[in-house]
């Protein structure tokens, strides 16, 4: 065998064996991905998000959730860790809080405080003037890794997910990247957790989650509706009633990856689909080894994000009450919708502005 043929299989065994053998941080787990039916039935395409103006946040970017404060402004979670004031109108835009990290989730207490789920710290409270205070950085003795999602009971109870337990935010360099490692290995990372504030404390009442998302409470408080982004589903979770204690599917095999959700007016909750399904990851999701390769390929290669503008509302039962959708994507990795009675106000993962929409374009 002369030399040059010998360097090319000794290429070859190289490459097949970082293909078989490399260290990557992900363990995938076999699991019957539902087959997509794609943009079907109540999602069928439309263009209804196309009539969407949007908010310059000017240096600030990704505002993956928003409050409407009791002072009648608008709170925004950024990607720089910066809590932003935002007047109704939309023509000031200041910072107001600056809980470092990365703030998700975002809540309004009846004092006109706030309540964040941190991803790099755990539940944070933030005063009228902007003071933050750790309320809660771990759970059972051990730290909060990727706090998301929030929602909070009458009684001052706080429910919040804890998205991977295995793949923390701040360790896999950011809540993009530790969710598409989370979402790769379907290993049931995630969790809900109630948290009661005036006893300290806090206990897993849902676990064994793909990537725990989010979280709202219904208006009679008897149920959760929690978004299981990694496997394409909203649970419904008793928390009151016969059934306390017991998780049921509200809606499943979504085209997308639902992210937040937010409560919305007359018993409305809105649901943001960050991106659509992907066709390696349901292709692949019976043959765990293949995943674990894919995870050995080029970034360019993995299974990514698709850019996609597309949010959703459905009432307790997971009947689909609206949907909208932008094909062209302005506004790509959409997380969910504010709701006021004049407008929706479109959260994002990405991107300097805040969409909105004016409910008259709806009608």
């Amino acid at each position: 065998m002369n030399k040059p043929v010998m360097v090319v299989l000794a290429l070859v065994a190289l490459v097949a064996l970082y293909l078989l053998a490399w260290p990557v941080p992900v363990d995938p787990v076999a699991w019957n991905a539902p087959e997509d039916e794609g943009l079907t039935g109540a999602f069928s395409e439309n263009k209804l998000l196309m009539a969407a103006s949007s908010i310059d946040l000017g240096a600030h970017s990704g505002p993956e959730d928003v409050a409407l404060g009791r002072d009648g402004f608008l709170y925004a979670t950024t990607h720089g860790g910066v809590i932003l004031k935002i007047s109704p109108s939309g023509r000031t835009v200041s910072g107001f809080a600056k809980p470092a990290g990365r703030p998700l989730g975002i809540e309004v207490l009846r004092d006109g405080s706030f309540i964040v789920a941190n991803a790099y710290v755990g539940v944070q409270h933030i005063s009228p003037t902007g003071n933050v205070t750790d309320l809660l950085t771990e759970v059972n003795g051990q730290p909060l890794r990727f706090a998301n999602d929030l929602a909070l009971a009458e009684d001052g109870t706080i429910y919040f997910s804890e998205a991977s337990t295995k793949f923390g935010a701040d360790q896999y360099d950011g809540t993009l990247e530790g969710s598409l490692l989370d979402i790769l290995e379907h290993g049931g990372n995630g969790q809900i957790i109630e948290f009661k504030p005036d006893t300290g404390v806090a206990r897993i009442i849902l676990d064994g989650l793909n990537f725990a998302n989010g979280v709202a409470i219904s208006d009679d408080q008897q149920y959760l509706l929690v978004a299981e982004t990694g496997s394409y589903r909203i649970l419904k979770h008793w928390l009151q009633g016969p059934n306390a204690g017991t998780t049921e599917v509200c809606i499943d095999n979504l085209p997308g990856f639902p992210d937040n959700i937010n409560n919305g007016l007359n018993g409305r909750f809105w649901i943001g689909l960050a991106a659509p399904r992907n066709k390696l990851l349901d292709k692949y999701a019976d043959r765990p080894f293949i995943r674990e390769m894919l995870q050995r390929m080029p970034a360019y290669v993995r299974p990514k994000a698709v850019p996609s503008s597309h949010v959703f509302a459905i009432n307790g039962d997971g009947v689909v009450l609206m949907d909208l959708q932008d094909p062209s994507a302005r506004h790509p990795l959409m997380t969910g919708v504010l709701e006021t009675r004049n407008a929706l106000y479109l959260t994002t993962l990405v991107g300097s502005r805040l969409p909105w929409l004016d409910k008259q374009n709806l009608r």
